[in-house]
């Protein structure tokens, strides 16, 4: 029996770039205003966060335009933000607005990593290289954004599962033809896996082993 949504997949797929791109940006907004920024690094660093991954998925899928180029307005809407979050954005509200952060992040991370597996399925591309692309769509903006705000990617250092969540979450649309689901059934209920995963992560404080080498420091 198929499943099937009555919605046209690529206005979902465009939804759903959208809700990541914002989620994204606040993320790299909340990094640079921590590094007291001037407005121009504000910007990068929002942008970074916001495109990076996407533009990385395409530069190695070698898809032209980029997908901000193909939809301009988000750029508009990303200096926007950055206008706003400047004017009224004040350290007392770091913390908490870090905190409320990790739930729209951990959205973004579903959406984006549906989106990017996707794109590359649409190309043809093998399983595990639309799962990969996934991956690097929606992990790449936050190293990005760490690495010019001279941090060690939190993605790779706070031991919580992040991309192995996307990683899972997105072979849900490699499988999903098989069960007869439509291309918009696939792409929601990937993005809400991958959100799911990582929600319990949080929820749990579950954290990654970290590597043991055996090595010892010597004072």
């Amino acid at each position: 029996m198929s499943i099937r949504l009555p919605v046209d997949p690529t206005l979902v797929q465009l939804v759903i770039e959208a809700l990541a791109t914002l989620a994204f940006a606040l993320s790299g907004l909340l990094e640079a205003a921590r590094k007291k920024l001037d407005a121009v690094g504000v910007v990068v660093v929002a942008g970074l966060a916001a495109f990076g991954g996407g533009t990385m998925r395409d530069i190695l899928l070698d898809r032209r335009p980029f997908f901000w180029m193909q939809h301009a307005a988000w750029i508009w809407a990303l200096l926007a933000l950055c206008a706003i979050a400047m004017f009224f954005l004040r350290a007392r509200h770091f913390e908490v607005t870090e905190r409320a952060m990790l739930w729209p992040d951990a959205v973004g991370l579903g959406l984006f990593s549906a989106s990017g597996a996707r794109i590359a399925l649409d190309m043809d591309m093998p399983a595990i290289v639309a799962v990969v692309m996934g991956v690097i769509t929606a992990v790449f903006g936050g190293v990005l954004r760490d690495i010019v705000c001279n941090e060690i990617p939190s993605a790779f250092r706070d031991h919580r599962p992040y991309a192995i969540c996307a990683f899972l979450g997105t072979w849900i649309l490699v499988v999903a033809p098989y069960l007869g689901a439509s291309d918009a059934m696939a792409l929601i209920s990937s993005a809400a896996v991958i959100t799911l995963l990582r929600g319990i992560a949080l929820m749990t404080r579950y954290q990654l082993p970290e590597w043991n080498s055996g090595h010892r420091n010597e004072s």
